[in-house]
């Protein structure tokens, strides 16, 4: 199966929803390796790697995020697979 990283800009009311939490969680549960971390601009950005199915799936969830989000606009852009991270991780 063919490996995948995107690098992911999350716009709209995703920051103070627990969006990081809840995208770290998706991850774990999608075996996706990366980050996630809010931005000054009120956005917040990820960078996914993976199974290529497994990253799709979780960008596919980033769309919506949680319950309490709500995402505007979504920014996807693939980038060379690295496979540079261990686990999935909340960056500060």
């Amino acid at each position: 199966m063919a490996k995948a990283r995107f690098k992911l800009l999350i716009k709209g009311v995703v920051q103070g929803v627990n969006f990081r939490y809840y995208t770290r969680r998706e991850a774990l549960r999608s075996n996706v390796s990366g980050w996630v971390r809010n931005l000054s601009d009120g956005s917040v950005a990820a960078v996914l790697e993976g199974e290529e199915e497994d990253v799709e799936t979780l960008i596919r969830w980033c769309r919506q995020g949680p319950d309490s989000a709500q995402v505007t606009e979504l920014i996807v852009q693939p980038e060379e697979y690295r496979g540079e991270f261990q686990s999935f991780s909340i960056r500060f």
